[in-house]
């Protein structure tokens, strides 16, 4: 079976059947069935990781029944398709390079739903350097840290502290020594 396709400037192309792609589906086409929250939940993950608390309220918001939406979340889970430790580790993986500090990340992972044993595991699993994050995002904004007038090094230790790095860190990012 050949279709008629439309150019972009409106003209026909193909082989001229008379069948089009833009027009109403013709009467004896059937609709493609509502997908299952199993089928929901599986193209959120195939996207990416997603916690459990994020995936249940992702669905009850496309209308699953929220007993339904936890039960097809425990099945996916223990099936393997769904793991909050491996969802924790992407996260820390994710904001660390997006120059994130440990404690908003915590505070992140907070809000998923996971415990705070799971959100130190997960910390723990980050094989970089908190400072040199911290350094870098400095360096990146700022120029070489110890150029930085002490305006500048308010503004940095703001930045710093916004994204979540601790005190110690902040002082020694914007105060750096290439002798350290």
């Amino acid at each position: 079976m050949s279709q008629e396709f439309r150019d972009p400037k409106g003209g026909p192309s193909g082989d001229g059947d008379g069948a089009q792609i833009d027009g109403p589906a013709p009467a004896g086409r059937k609709r493609r069935p509502e997908p299952t929250p199993a089928q929901r939940a599986m193209g959120l993950l195939v996207r990416r990781e997603h916690s459990r608390k994020e995936l249940a309220r992702k669905l009850a918001a496309k209308g699953v029944d929220s007993g339904e939406a936890t039960a097809t979340v425990d099945r996916l889970a223990g099936e393997g398709w769904q793991d909050d430790a491996r969802f924790a580790e992407f996260l820390v993986r994710s904001r660390a390079a997006s120059s994130y500090g440990p404690l908003f990340i915590r505070a992140e992972l907070g809000t998923h739903g996971l415990g705070s044993e799971a959100i130190a595991t997960a910390l723990a699993t980050f094989e970089g350097d908190w400072l040199e994050v911290a350094r870098d995002l400095v360096r990146r904004r700022f120029g070489p840290a110890s150029s930085l007038d002490l305006a500048k090094r308010r503004k940095a230790a703001d930045l710093l502290a916004r994204r979540g790095f601790d005190g110690d860190s902040i002082r020694k990012a914007t105060r750096w020594d290439p002798d350290d």
